[in-house]
């Protein structure tokens, strides 16, 4: 009887642990669910302009051109987006954005996205599929999306813009020049180990941001990088290129000629850019970060060819000229008590002038433009901005801050004279006191 009753007690003991086994390989095995997440967050200021330059440097610049002593409540960001897993290997994301409500020299007349009826607006800025792990460790990513370098959700999930943590304050120094945060185009960001602490970013793209394409020529974008000491210092180097204009000489030639409102535009062989007119970039990145304080370096140089235009009246020809410009961006943030209050601060240089000579130096050009307003030769920038962080609860940032930025012209002093009317100076700033406010939600 003892027996029996041992017997049978193993047997239920096995059938309650078949029974648990079973159990738990069918939660393992349990049928996908497809589901999605709606977030977003917005930021803006109060903002009062201190000091302005008024050659109105800088370009398209946050503050160019804002007259002296303006004082405005205003919208920089506002996002909405909703990010959906349609099964395990594929998800897709969606983001509409509202972006830089502000006047640029008159009040009321904003460069943002503002319909004809002057109200802000938002536009599809990302708009993607994600194809996970269509090959070991690596994402195939399809439609609008995030540009190497930039903030995304994917693979490498630490860039420049994400370690500097303040775009609510200022774009990081690529961003400020229009190197694109986003574009339309197809990119694959993978791993080279299981860990995630080697990775890489290869994309294709239009080089248009949110706009259709306009050209018959691609942008191509790309990044690795490396994480160590438990990924506490990042080093991450970017490289990108993308031709803008590109005409070849004709065999036979020795130099095409096309006449446009009787100026006759040549490319010479000798030229180091002709009509052929490309960029390049290349950067590196390395941070060292923890939850206490933080600390980065972002450098660049950018090569575009062919992107002065040189005027010579004697000969009645345009040549084209190359620019190079470097820019160094150092940034330093951190904690002060505990989650509730933090500072940051940085400072950028930037110097598009590397070219400036051979452009200047030759006594026959009359005349020069820039044909990127963010990479004219003749001005350098620096930037500055430092501020609070005061974070009432999780998500929400209320952040006093400066904002200053600083244009030296790169031209001696009698080639500055000779080619600025009225007088104004070589060197001033726009400098803005701001109130800022950050919200996330659905995060």
């Amino acid at each position: 009887m003892r027996k029996t009753i041992l017997k049978a007690g193993i047997f239920c003991s096995l059938l309650s642990l078949a029974g648990a086994a079973n159990a738990q390989m069918a939660d393992t095995t349990a049928e996908f669910k497809p589901g999605g997440k709606l977030w977003g967050y917005a930021f803006g200021d109060y903002a009062y302009k201190g000091a302005t330059d008024d050659a109105g440097r800088g370009g398209s610049n946050q503050y160019t051109k804002v007259p002296l002593n303006t004082n405005e409540f205003q919208w920089r960001r506002i996002y909405l987006g909703y990010n959906y897993d349609i099964s395990k290997k594929f998800s897709a994301e969606f983001l509409l954005a509202a972006e830089d409500d502000f006047a640029s020299g008159l009040l009321g007349q904003s460069n943002g996205d503002i319909l004809a009826n002057n109200k802000f607006s938002p536009y599809v800025k990302l708009a993607n599929i994600r194809w996970k792990n269509i090959f070991k460790n690596s994402d195939l990513v399809f439609g609008q999306q995030n540009t190497p370098g930039f903030a995304k959700t994917g693979r490498n999930d630490q860039t420049s813009e994400e370690i500097w943590g303040y775009r609510s304050i200022e774009r990081t120094i690529t961003d400020i020049r229009r190197t694109p945060s986003f574009d339309m185009g197809a990119s694959l960001q993978g791993w080279f180990d299981n860990r995630g602490n080697f990775g890489y970013t290869a994309m294709m793209g239009n080089g248009q941001s949110a706009k259709p394409e306009n050209d018959p020529y691609k942008w191509f974008y790309g990044d690795v990088y490396a994480k160590f000491f438990n990924k506490r210092l990042i080093v991450q180097f970017y490289q990108d290129y993308e031709k803008l204009n590109w005409n070849p000489m004709v065999a036979g030639q020795s130099e095409v000629a096309t006449t446009t409102g009787g100026v006759t535009t040549y490319a010479l062989p000798a030229s180091p850019a002709g009509l052929h007119h490309d960029r390049n970039m290349s950067k590196l990145f390395a941070a060292w970060t923890t939850k206490k304080l933080t600390i980065g370096v972002e450098a660049f140089e950018n090569v575009l060819m062919g992107d002065v235009q040189e005027v010579v009246k004697s000969q009645n020809k345009v040549y084209y000229a190359t620019t190079k410009a470097m820019g160094v961006s150092a940034f330093v943030r951190g904690r002060i008590y505990e989650d509730k209050l933090g500072f940051f601060a940085r400072y950028d240089n930037y110097d598009p002038s590397g070219n400036l000579n051979a452009i200047t130096g030759n006594k026959l050009v009359t005349s020069y433009t820039a044909l990127t307003s963010q990479y004219d030769p003749t001005t350098k920038e620096q930037f500055v901005t430092f501020g609070l962080d005061y974070t009432p609860i999780k998500n929400v940032h209320i952040m006093p801050n400066l904002w200053l930025n600083t244009y030296q012209s790169a031209l001696s002093s009698s080639e500055y004279s000779l080619n600025t009317a009225g007088g104004t100076p070589s060197k001033a700033s726009d400098a803005v006191y701001r109130l800022t406010f950050y919200w996330i939600y659905g995060k």
